[in-house]
């Protein structure tokens, strides 16, 4: 069978927080990168960490523990910055870590149960069924808050 004959698949960046496996779609994200240094931004919402420098532009970082109202963590040298860019808006989110880039198919994404642990499920667009391990699909809209983003 080639490629072209599979079925409709996602390919998606996989990562963890407080020992969840989460995803996003890889068309998302622009890059990975190590903890950069963040300056702090008076008056941002709780959630946002403050900005970065990526190469002559200023990208505001969301700390996703604090987004998902998740318990604080100290960073380890796995925390990572994924740079993601959303209807032309370029966000940077800290995770615990990056497992990996893998594919699924999309008759294996359901929608997310009733309930995700602590997460409100505005954040999660599904879940996906790799194998033994479900990843839980974050919608990135709804995370960076798009409305809000696009006011200020």
């Amino acid at each position: 069978m080639e490629k072209k004959d599979l079925p409709d698949e996602r390919q998606l960046v996989a990562f963890t927080l407080a020992g969840e496996e989460y995803a996003v779609d890889i068309h998302y994200v622009q890059e990975i990168d190590r903890l950069l240094n963040i300056t702090r931004v008076p008056k941002a919402p709780f959630y946002v960490e403050g900005v970065i420098n990526l190469r002559g532009n200023v990208v505001p970082v969301i700390d996703l523990r604090k987004r998902f109202a998740l318990p604080p963590r100290e960073t380890t040298d796995r925390t990572r910055i994924i740079i993601v860019k959303v209807k032309e808006i370029t966000v940077g989110i800290i995770v615990d870590g990056v497992s990996e880039v893998t594919r699924i198919p999309s008759t294996a994404v359901e929608p997310p149960p009733g309930l995700c642990g602590s997460v409100d499920l505005d954040f999660i667009h599904g879940v996906g069924k790799l194998g033994e391990r479900l990843l839980i699909l974050v919608n990135l809209e709804k995370v960076i808050d798009l409305a809000a983003a696009e006011e200020g």
